[in-house]
Order: structure tokens, then C-alpha cells, then sequence
């Protein structure tokens, strides 16, 4: 079929002509027979209408040529118009000519008596007079020249053959191997009765008028005989802007919008083409950053080009200027104030931007410091000098640069219990009972603000420390290198009133976050109970 949708009247044709395609591999009555009769005599008078249709257009186009001063260009036309519709009746005229000789040679001609054909179910005559003869040959060379002469004249509009065979046609595809092996003699009169042959040729007939009546169309679009049609309808809206801020006025134009389905645009943006669909182009592009001004925003301009063919063969080219403002995106750090950073830890924290929402999704760089990215907006930052700072950017564009001062990670605070009790400045003064003290242990304690904002490296632990028994300046016994909670009873066993109790730490250490084990250095520190 040639481009464009079938009329009400079109589709009936080729429904009735499908149940003739259907029935031609049956063995039918009479009765069955004589509905072909009605079948043909259907399409022979939608023919005729078709026949009537294509005059009026032809004579619009006259008139149109006339009213436009007798362009040559129009005139020429029009006479495109003339001669086509000379071969389609020199076509057609033919075509009748083998109908008449279907009825004689075949049907046995006509019945006085009725005014029917004599024989309705005669096939081997007619395959004879169309396979045998080589009529059906002779009619296809002519269907292809007549297409190939429409093709010339309307080269934008894409028209089939009339006359494929059955291997070529795609309503045979899943009919069987002898039927697709069919030219298109065979197929279309092969165990054909009369009226079924008589039928299959005003069905080519109906497809002839069709591809005529496409051809005028085109023509007479060209000469104004035929206005553009705006027959698709749809709603505009047209902000005064897309973003506002709360308590600002949203406004917008509401219009209709309509675009003519016979038609396609042609639409650009700065020379390149954009594609069309149901009359229309989406321009669509990932806006840069560049020079904002101080507020934040950077104008962006681009032209649009619609040109469409007129009815007159002329084109209409529309060129529109359209100013777009891109806003600097902003981010931010979800703390009230700028957080410390903690030396060689993992300081970890959230960014965000309401600008930017869905479309944030940050990349971060800067320096003295690692950068370890996590998603929706997180970062850890393992600083590595005493200042840092981190660049935030997003699709190629630095958001922000964020300084950070770096802090030193607090010093624990070492704590010595003996029996379960802190050794504190009162019990240094006042001793202890020398047979009493049997379990003494170590620990650090991590700064609770370093804690709170950075569990994960502040694990501390008094890994080493000696437990001395002296008396005056003389040792009396020692455990070294112990650690946890350490049970004294061999010491507690030789201590006597007067004796000391002493306790000095090795060494303290730290697990970060990234379960590394580092030393912390808290210099000398001794614990001393006296014993009484």
C-alpha cells in the first residue's frame, strides 16, 4: 500500500476483496458464485466513485492554476495531473477489455433470457486466456510500468507493486508451498471461476484509482488546490518560569496547539536537526556551568527553526530566539558548623544539594587528605597534614571548596584499678592493706568528644605495664609485661606494712578504622599504692 491511512470505503474494498481470496480455493454453488457477481459489480461502482473524485480534484487544480496567475511552474503541474489521469484510463480501459473477454470466452457470454453470464463456474478458460495465452503477463508488465510512472511523478510518496507474486507478497507468507509458488497470473487466475476473475481484476482497479487519487493529492497540495489541514490538537503551556521561590507568583500562558498529520516539519536547534514526531521536537541538553554572576545565574541562548512545505509548493521557514537561565548549584555539609578533622581517621560526613536533588551525585577531590567516597552524597576524609581541603563536584562542575583544620587525635586517659577500685590521689595518700590487693588492672580511656564523633578510631588499650613490690628503694618481686586484669597474689603474698605497690605503663595503642594497629605515645606514667 502507498503511505497514508485507508478510507471507511477503502477498507470495505479490501475486506469484501479478502473474502474473495478466501473462497477461491473452494468448490462453491452457483448461488455462492452469483455473490461474486454482486461482489464485482460492489467494486466496479466504488470505482466509478473513486473515478468522479479524482476529476473534481483535477479540476480544483485548473482552478487553482488559474486563480494563481498561470504559474508555469503550477501549470506544469497540473498537466502532470492531465497525463496521469490519461494512463490510468488508458489502464483502466485496458483492464475492461479483459473483462470483456472473460465473459465471452470464458462465461460462454451473455444470457438473453437474464442478462448473467452464461457459465459462472468455468476456471480452465480463464486460466487459459490469462497463464496459457499470457494476458496475466501482459497485464503485470503493464501494472508495473503504470507504478513506476507514479513513482516518478510523486517520489516522496512510496508505492508497492500491484502485481507481486506469491513469494513476494506478505498476506502468502503462511499459505502452503504450492500456493506461494505462484506467480501472479497463476495466483490471481488459476482456478479461478468467472466472476472470481471478474472480481480480482476491479479490486486492481480500486488499488489503481487509490494510487491516482494519492498522486493528485500531492499535486494539488502543491498548487494550493488543497489547504493544510491542522487535524491533531493539543495543549500548550508556557511558564513564565519553571523554577519560583516560595511566595513568588507561579504564571503561565495556556493556549491550543495543532499540527497537520500530513504533513512533517522540519525542526532545528542552531543548524542541527532534531527528530519529529507527531508534528513536534523535543530539544533536550545537559546544561554547563561557565561564568555565573554574582547571584548565581549565567544566561543561555539557542535558535529554533520550524520550515514546513506550503500548499502553494512553497516552504514556510519560522526562526524563534529562546533565553534560558542556568542556576549555579549549590551544596552543602550537613552540620551546623564546619566539623574538626581528626589526623590519619576517619572523619566521615554528609553532603547534599536542593538544587541539584536526584541529579546530585558528587565526585570529591582536594588536598592533604584521602578521599573515599560513599554513596548518596558521603565521603570520608583521612587527613594526612594539619589542613585540608575538599572540592565538591558534580558533572563537571566544582560546586564548592570546604577548608578544614586537622586536629591531633586526643590522648586517652590511662586508668589503674586495684581490687575493682580506681587508683585515685586518696588512695595514693592513705595506702592499702599490704594482704588485701590481689588484682590490679590498666586501661585507656578515649576523649568523649573524639568518641562521639569518631567511634571507629577510638579504640584504645594499655597493651603493657609492670607491677613492681618494693620496700624503701629495695624490689621485693615484679610482673612485667602483663596486661588486662592481672592477679598479684604471688606479690600481695611478700608484701609487708610499709611496703609500695608500683605500677608503670609499657605501652598504649590505637585501633583506627581501618583495623591498623599504631602506637600512642603518653610518655612516662606510674601508679603507686602504699601498703600498710
Amino acid at each position: 500500500m502507498a503511505g497514508g491511512k485507508d478510507s471507511p470505503r477503502q477498507k470495505m474494498i479490501n475486506m469484501m476483496y479478502l473474502v474473495l481470496t478466501a473462497m477461491l480455493a473452494l468448490q462453491v454453488s452457483n448461488a455462492i458464485l452469483e455473490k461474486f457477481v454482486l461482489l464485482n459489480n460492489s467494486l466496479e461502482q466504488a470505482n466509478r466513485a473513486s473515478d468522479d473524485s479524482n476529476t473534481r480534484t483535477l479540476a480544483a487544480m485548473n482552478d487553482a492554476v488559474e486563480k494563481a496567475g498561470e504559474k508555469p511552474e503550477y501549470r506544469q503541474l497540473y498537466n502532470q495531473g492531465v497525463d496521469i489521469r490519461k494512463k490510468t484510463a488508458e489502464l483502466i480501459t485496458y483492464m475492461e477489455g479483459l473483462k470483456t473477454i472473460i465473459v465471452q470466452e470464458a462465461g460462454g457470454g451473455t444470457d438473453p433470457e437474464t442478462g448473467g453470464i452464461k457459465n459462472l463456474a468455468e476456471e480452465e478458460k480463464v486460466a487459459n486466456i490469462f497463464v496459457k495465452n499470457k494476458k496475466g503477463y501482459e497485464l503485470k508488465s503493464k501494472l508495473e510500468a503504470y507504478v513506476a510512472d507514479l513513482q516518478k511523478v510523486a517520489p516522496s510518496i512510496k508505492f508497492n507493486s500491484l502485481a507481486l507474486d506469491a513469494k513476494d507478497d506478505p498476506s502468502m507468507a503462511k499459505t502452503d508451498l504450492i500456493t506461494r509458488s505462484k506467480d501472479f497470473a497463476e495466483l490471481l487466475f488459476a482456478q479461478t471461476p468467472v466472476p472470481a476473475a471478474l472480481a480480482g481484476l476491479s479490486q486492481k482497479q480500486s488499488d489503481i484509482r487509490r494510487y491516482e487519487s494519492e498522486v493528485l493529492d500531492y499535486l494539488a497540495l502543491q498548487v494550493g488546490a488543497k489547504e493544510i489541514k491542522f487535524d491533531k490538537i493539543f495543549a500548550v503551556v508556557i511558564p513564565d518560569s519553571r523554577t519560583v521561590v516560595a511566595g513568588q507568583t507561579y504564571k503561565a500562558d495556556i493556549a491550543i496547539g495543532a499540527y497537520s498529520s500530513a504533513i512533517t516539519p522540519s525542526i532545528s536547534i542552531n543548524g542541527s536537526a532534531l527528530p519529529v514526531k507527531e508534528g513536534k521536537g523535543t530539544y533536550e541538553v545537559r546544561t554547563q556551568g561557565g561564568q555565573f554572576d554574582a547571584n548565581g545565574q549565567m544566561k543561555r541562548s539557542y535558535t529554533a527553526t520550524v520550515s514546513y512545505p506550503k500548499p502553494d509548493g512553497t516552504k514556510e521557514t519560522v526562526t524563534q530566539e529562546e533565553e534560558y537561565t542556568v542556576l549555579k548549584p549549590s551544596v552543602e555539609i550537613m552540620s551546623q558548623s564546619m566539623p574538626p578533622l581528626y589526623l590519619k581517621c576517619a572523619n566521615r560526613l554528609q553532603t547534599s544539594s536542593a538544587g541539584l536533588g536526584s541529579l546530585f551525585k558528587p565526585t570529591f577531590s582536594g588536598s592533604g587528605a584521602e578521599f573515599i567516597p560513599g554513596g548518596g552524597g558521603k565521603v570520608t576524609i583521612v587527613p594526612n597534614s594539619a589542613k585540608v581541603a575538599l572540592d565538591i563536584n558534580n558533572d563537571g562542575i566544582i560546586l564548592g571548596s570546604f577548608p578544614f583544620n586537622v586536629r591531633k587525635v586526643p590522648k586517652p586517659t590511662i586508668v589503674a584499678t586495684a581490687n575493682g577500685a580506681k587508683i585515685t590521689d586518696e588512695i595514693t595518700k592513705r595506702g592499702m592493706k599490704a594482704s588485701s590487693v590481689r588484682i590490679v588492672s590498666v586501661s585507656a580511656v578515649a576523649d568523649e568528644d573524639f568518641k562521639a564523633t569518631n567511634p571507629e578510631d577510638a579504640a584504645f588499650r594499655v597493651s603493657s605495664f609492670n607491677v613492681y613490690l618494693a620496700a624503701g628503694t629495695r624490689p621485693k618481686g615484679k610482673m612485667e609485661n602483663v596486661s588486662g586484669n592481672v592477679n598479684i597474689g604471688q606479690l600481695a603474698s611478700q608484701a609487708e606494712a610499709g611496703d609500695r605497690l608500683l605500677i608503670t605503663i609499657n605501652k598504649v595503642e590505637r585501633k583506627n578504622f581501618k583495623g591498623e594497629i599504631e602506637e600512642v605515645n603518653i610518655g612516662e606514667m606510674t601508679f603507686q599504692i602504699p601498703l600498710n
